[in-house]
């Protein structure tokens, strides 16, 4: 599935785009969907739905997650961050591991 992207130029709109997906596909109250919340306990999304929303934001932005994306997300700001940085909008997330940077630069080139 994918979605228009088209107004999403930077980090903080992707963080929105993607506030607006899971408000709107998963229903989440918005109130809920801080920077710090925690996906599977705060959200209640369970690794499936997680799953879903990754190849929501990787078919409509054209990136592709790196095996292991799941051990190194725990908040949305981080999911945001990083898909930030695979489309090339953010810089490397200081939480991702030396190897999963590697990773995610060989699938997307953008990764900057």
């Amino acid at each position: 599935m994918s979605r228009v992207t088209d107004d999403v130029t930077n980090w903080m709109l992707m963080f929105r785009w993607i506030v607006k997906l899971i408000r709107d596909e998963f229903g989440i109250d918005e109130a809920r969907l801080t920077r710090s919340a925690v996906l599977e306990t705060e959200l209640g999304l369970s690794i499936e739905t997680i799953e879903e929303v990754m190849d929501t934001i990787a078919g409509s932005f054209g990136i592709r997650f790196p095996a292991g994306t799941l051990d190194e997300v725990v908040r949305l700001e981080e999911l945001c961050m990083l898909a930030a940085w695979l489309k090339g909008l953010y810089k490397r997330p200081g939480f991702i591991s030396d190897t999963f940077e590697a990773a995610g630069r060989r699938v997307n080139p953008a990764a900057g």
